[in-house]
């Protein structure tokens, strides 16, 4: 048995379980090493980081350094990728309540799946045209794209957002391309754990396309909100995060609004277009405030931007670190509401990840299967 240590208070942060289940989990926390970090109550079921963790690996709720401070490998190594998570996990700012530990655990195995297609997606982009692999998917306006009948889910998804399983690139935009990957995660985690809710996501996915607003309230929870957002640096890997365009003017180009990405873990997150070239919080910022100064108006007065330009920009102010840190800055600031472009930055105030998917305790109601 672990000693569960005792607390005469525990922050309205972390992990919370049922009470019975803490001692298993730390349990598997000690699988991974990772005991010493962490504080419990078994009274309440409620499991974070010691002050001294907290203070020494994810100071001000800043988790981008967590794999340089214990050197973790999580490329090589899938035990590291999952102890990044946990610890991540631990450091939450808000109260994370899960039913039940086997729902904790198909968590963090969704967040590694997320992060591992995120590194295989590479996309050709395009903001007015989709297409998807022939001889899977087949597409209806009334519909959107569907996967054929008798063709794998898991298969359609990986095909079509993975080039190394289908031999090229196929238009995106970096949007759908998130919702992709993230049902990917749930599809590989339901054929394995819960397989009727497996059969039942390819039924909905030969029936009818679940997108945008949709998908957010089918598959996903939030974590945060406009009055209570997260820090800006608090990421845990398989985080799905908005980063906003602040300029209007700019934010007006399809496509540019601002850019939907997925949180890989070490200070990293990913690049549909250059994937050996994740960004980090700093290049993102660099990236979405120089997208200004690529505007410009195509000949039929369209607004359009200059890509190349973008880079040059923001090559030129990497060697400038007095300018570097000004706009590094100026966009870590959170973002203004919706509509309003004064002194926000490009930092939302939530992370999204996927709902529950174990027997029992599912979350995910599909509308048409």
């Amino acid at each position: 048995m672990h000693a569960v240590t005792k607390l005469e208070l525990l922050p309205s942060a972390g992990i919370e379980l049922p009470p019975q289940e803490t001692e298993a989990c730390l349990a598997a926390l000690a699988a991974l090493g990772l005991d010493r970090f962490v504080r419990a109550h078994a009274a309440t079921g409620m499991l974070t980081l010691t002050p001294q963790a907290a203070s020494s690996l994810v100071g001000d709720c800043d988790t981008t350094s967590l794999c340089r401070s214990l050197a973790l490998d999580t490329h090589g190594s899938e035990a590291d990728l999952h102890r990044e998570i946990w610890l991540a996990l631990l450091a939450a700012p808000r109260t994370l309540a899960f039913p039940s530990l086997a729902e904790l655990h198909a968590a963090v195995r969704m967040r590694a799946n997320i992060v591992r297609a995120a590194r295989k997606t590479a996309l050709a982009f395009h903001t007015k045209e989709a297409e998807r692999p022939e001889g899977l998917w087949t597409y209806a306006r009334e519909t959107g794209f569907t996967v054929l009948p008798s063709v794998s889910l898991i298969e359609a998804l990986e095909r079509a957002t993975q080039p190394e399983r289908s031999g090229r690139l196929y238009d995106f935009s970096c949007y759908r391309a998130t919702e992709y990957v993230i049902l990917l995660a749930m599809a590989q985690e339901a054929r394995q754990h819960h397989p009727e809710l497996y059969d039942r996501m390819q039924r909905q996915s030969e029936i009818r396309a679940v997108m945008s607003g949709e998908f957010h309230d089918v598959f996903l929870r939030e974590l945060g909100d406009t009055e209570d957002p997260l820090p800006p640096a608090y990421y845990v890997p398989g985080d799905r995060v908005w980063f906003r365009n602040p300029d209007s003017a700019s934010s007006d180009v399809t496509g540019f609004e601002g850019s939907w990405v997925f949180y890989l873990g070490d200070g990293l997150f990913s690049n549909f277009w250059k994937r050996d070239q994740p960004f980090t919080l700093q290049s993102k910022c660099l990236e979405i405030y120089h997208w200004r100064h690529g505007l410009f108006h195509d000949a039929a007065g369209e607004p359009q931007l200059n890509e190349d330009i973008v880079a040059e920009r923001v090559a030129q102010t990497l060697q400038d670190p007095a300018e570097t840190a000004r706009i590094v800055e100026r966009m870590m600031r959170l973002r203004d509401p919706k509509g309003v472009y004064q002194w926000g930055g490009c930092i939302d105030r939530t992370r999204e990840s996927p709902r529950w998917v174990c027997p029992g305790s599912s979350d995910v109601l599909l509308p048409d299967a």
